[in-house]
């Protein structure tokens, strides 16, 4: 990095080095920190559907960054590319530094993820699991045991750790998975609707672990469908729609705006189309 300032997209444009074209509809702002996440030109197909369409995006150090979009709209297809998992056309991405096509190891070295449908090993133990997932990062066996136990705790997953996980409800896998992402200390966190499908207390327990991230200088890159969640947590958000990204801001300039982040989505990916429809039996 070469100190300077990033300006970052709001629509999709090209990246040149460490700057971004400033034509997206909402304008550009400048981040006060290095990119934790750089996205410049990301395109995936599924045979004759484009689920990303040349996308280009920056994500600083440290931010709690929301990702916002309809159903089908690419979210998960995005958080797929970036963390690995499936291949795209990319001029360029950059994960903590790291440049995912040339170095993608590193890049998994230093995030953590947690998909929307957990993939857990069901026949081990939550602190098996936990001790796999360390050593598989290469935590010396010590500091392994270590960092388990403190998860656990802070997971209150304590009094269910030698339980097989095929036994656990879905707020105890999903916090089982979080545990594990951040078990080798991630510079960036991807999660993927981290919040479905669980009771209200395991919900509030995993969003005072994220704040707790963000203060240490995690970067929490965030997709939900849950407007009022990622206007309480989020410091800037992004809405992707029909692959593209319509809107990239701080958190602070919606509200300075005077309306709700659900007033900007709707108004990006309602497309027109927010009449009611009429049930005959309902006057």
């Amino acid at each position: 990095m070469n100190g300077e300032p990033v300006v970052i997209n709001d629509h999709t444009g090209d990246a040149l080095g460490d700057s971004y074209d400033a034509n997206g509809q909402t304008g550009a702002y400048r981040l006060k920190k290095p990119p934790a996440v750089v996205i410049d030109g990301l395109t995936k197909r599924f045979d004759d559907f484009t689920a990303v369409d040349n996308i280009s995006l920056a994500v600083p150090e440290g931010e709690f960054f929301g990702f916002l979009g309809p159903n089908g709209a690419g979210k998960s297809t995005t958080i797929k590319v970036l963390v690995g998992l499936i291949t795209a056309s990319y001029k360029n991405i950059r994960i903590a530094g790291c440049d995912l096509r040339s170095e993608p190891l590193k890049v998994k070295a230093n995030i953590g993820v947690m998909l929307e449908e957990p993939h857990l090993y069901d026949r081990l133990t939550s602190r098996e699991y936990l001790q796999f997932i360390g050593r598989m990062y290469g935590l010396a066996p010590g500091e392994t045991d270590l960092r388990t136990e403190e998860l656990l705790a802070l997971m209150d997953l304590e009094d269910a750790a030698n339980k097989m996980i095929i036994d656990y409800s879905t707020g105890m896998r999903k916090k089982t998975v979080l545990a594990a992402a951040m078990i080798h200390n991630p510079k960036v966190l991807f999660l993927d609707e981290p919040f479905g499908g669980i009771d209200p207390i395991a919900s509030r327990k995993i969003k005072d672990v994220m704040n707790r991230l963000v203060r240490h200088k995690v970067t929490i890159f965030f997709s939900s469908h849950v407007m009022e969640l990622v206007e309480k947590l989020c410091t800037s958000v992004a809405i992707i729609h029909h692959g593209q990204i319509h809107f990239h801001a701080p958190m602070s300039e919606i509200r300075a705006s005077g309306r709700t982040l659900e007033d900007v989505f709707v108004e990006i990916a309602g497309d027109g189309h927010m009449e009611t429809e009429e049930l005959s039996w309902i006057n």
